[in-house]
C-alpha cells in the first residue's frame, strides 16, 4: 500500500466502440460489439472481421484541424486524439510539472507501417513519398503524438507487443513513486495493417466470425485498433493543483515466463505471477478482486492458459470476467490502455461489461458475463495485457 497513492485524473480513448469516451461507455452499457467487416485497411484479406476505427485519416486529420498534406500515420493520429481528450479532462498544462515536468509514455509496436507499407516501392524507386520513411518506426510515432502538446519533457516508447501499453502504465507509475515526473501520460496507440493482419493470419489464430472469448468454440482473435491514454500524478500533487481524482492504480505486475515466442504457458505462469503481483502490491487478498477485465483473445491457447492462472490465484472463487476484446478487437500493443479506460469507466460507473460471443463454457473453465452487468459496485478491478514472449503485465485499479 502506497502512502502517497498514484491516481488518474483524466483518460482519453477511441476504439471500434466509439471516438470519445462517451461514445464508448454508451456502447459498453448496451453490450454491443464494434466489430465488423473491414472498411480502411487496403486488403485482400476482407473475410476477416475486425475493430476498425469508424474514421478515415482524412476525417481524423480534420477532426484535430491538421493542415492539408500533413506528413502522419494513423497510429499517431489515433494516439493524438486520445491524448488530446486525456489532457482536456485532467487540465493538464504546463504548470502541472513545475518541480519534476510532465512524462509520455506509448506503447506501439506497428508504429507507422501503415505508411511504410503503402510506399515501400515508392520509397525504392524515388523521392516522392520520402518523408514518410521517418514516420515508420515507433519512436516517431510517440513524438508526433506528444508534440501535438506542448507540455512534456520526457517522451518513452515501450514496445513489447500487446502489453505494451500496460508496460507504459507501469513505466509511469515507477517514474511517479521515485518522483521523477510530477505526471505521467500513459497508455499506447495502434493501428491496424496488412503486415499486421497477414501476420496473425500466417499465425492461423483469426478468425472468421465475431470472436468468442473463453468459449468451448473459439476460433481465434479478431484484431483491432485504437488508443488511449489515461493521466496520473501522486494525490498530493493532485490535490494541490485542485482536481479531483478518478480512480488510485492500487498495483501492477510484470511477468515474463519466456515459455514460447507466441504461445502462452499451459498453466499460465506468466499471468499468475502478473497478477499477484498486483494484488499483493495493493496490500489485499484475491478475494478483494470484483471484476477482470482479462487479455481474453479469443485464441484456443490464450484463453485455457489465462483460465489456469486465474484459477491459480481464485481458487473456485475467480471473481467476474469479460474479455471486451469481444467488442473492439484485439488492439495489440494499445489494448492494456484501451482495457484500462473500459475498467475505470466500469468500477466508476457501477457496470460489469459484457464478454460479447460467448455461449458455451469450456470444460472446467469459467463462464464469463454475457451481457452487461448494471448496479455492480466493485471495489478493486484487474486489466491483463499479455504479450508474445511472455511479457504478462497486470494492473489493479482500486475505487476512490
Amino acid at each position: 500500500m502506497q502512502e502517497d497513492p498514484i491516481v488518474i485524473t483524466g483518460y482519453g480513448i477511441l476504439s471500434a466502440l466509439g471516438n470519445d469516451h462517451t461514445a464508448t461507455l454508451s456502447a459498453l452499457t448496451r453490450g454491443v460489439s464494434g466489430i465488423a467487416d473491414i472498411r480502411h485497411l487496403a486488403t485482400s484479406h476482407t473475410e476477416f472481421p475486425v475493430g476498425e476505427v469508424k474514421m478515415s485519416n482524412e476525417e481524423m486529420e480534420h477532426l484535430l484541424s491538421l493542415p492539408d498534406n500533413s506528413v502522419t500515420t494513423r497510429t499517431a493520429l489515433m494516439g493524438m486524439i486520445a491524448l488530446d481528450r486525456a489532457v482536456d479532462m485532467a487540465r493538464l498544462d504546463h504548470s502541472a510539472g513545475t518541480q519534476n515536468g510532465i512524462a509520455f509514455i506509448s506503447g506501439t509496436t506497428v508504429g507507422g507501417m501503415d505508411r511504410s507499407e503503402q510506399h515501400y516501392l515508392d520509397f525504392l524507386s524515388g523521392d516522392d513519398f520520402k518523408q514518410y520513411i521517418s514516420t515508420h518506426d515507433c519512436g516517431a510515432c510517440s513524438e508526433m503524438i506528444a508534440s501535438r502538446h506542448d507540455i512534456f519533457n520526457f517522451v518513452a516508447t515501450p514496445s513489447t507487443a500487446c502489453s505494451s501499453a500496460a508496460n507504459a502504465i507501469i513505466l509511469g507509475a515507477r517514474m511517479l513513486l521515485s518522483e521523477q515526473s510530477d505526471v505521467v501520460v500513459a497508455g499506447g496507440s495502434e493501428c491496424i495493417t496488412k503486415f499486421h493482419l497477414n501476420g496473425f493470419n500466417t499465425l492461423m489464430i483469426l478468425d472468421r466470425e465475431q470472436c468468442r472469448p473463453f468459449d468451448r468454440d473459439r476460433a481465434g482473435l479478431n484484431l483491432g485498433e485504437g488508443a488511449a491514454y489515461v493521466v496520473m500524478e501522486r494525490l498530493s500533487h493532485a490535490i494541490k493543483r485542485g482536481v479531483t481524482p478518478i480512480i488510485e492504480l492500487a498495483g501492477w505486475g510484470n511477468a515474463c515466463d519466456a515459455f514460447h515466442q507466441t504461445a502462452s504457458s499451459d498453466d499460465g505462469e506468466g499471468a499468475y505471477l502478473a497478477m499477484k503481483q498486483a494484488v499483493d502490491q495493493a496490500g489485499i487478498s484475491p478475494g478483494d478482486v470484483g471484476y477482470i477485465n482479462a487479455h481474453g483473445t479469443g485464441t484456443p491457447n490464450n484463453d485455457i492458459s489465462e483460465t489456469h492462472a486465474m484459477q491459480r490465484l481464485f481458487g473456485n472463487n475467480v471473481p467476474p470476467v469479460s474479455s471486451t476484446k469481444s467488442s473492439t478487437g484485439h488492439t495489440t500493443s494499445a489494448s492494456g490502455a484501451i482495457e484500462s479506460v473500459i475498467t475505470i469507466m466500469a468500477v466508476t460507473n457501477d457496470f460489469l461489461p459484457a464478454n460479447v460471443g460467448f455461449n458455451t463454457p469450456i470444460e472446467g473453465g469459467i463462464s464469463p458475463v454475457e451481457t452487461p452487468l448494471m448496479n455492480k459496485r466493485v471495489n478493486y478491478a484487474l486489466c491483463n495485457s499479455f504479450g508474445f514472449g511472455g511479457n504478462d503485465s497486470s494492473l489493479l485499479f482500486k475505487r476512490l
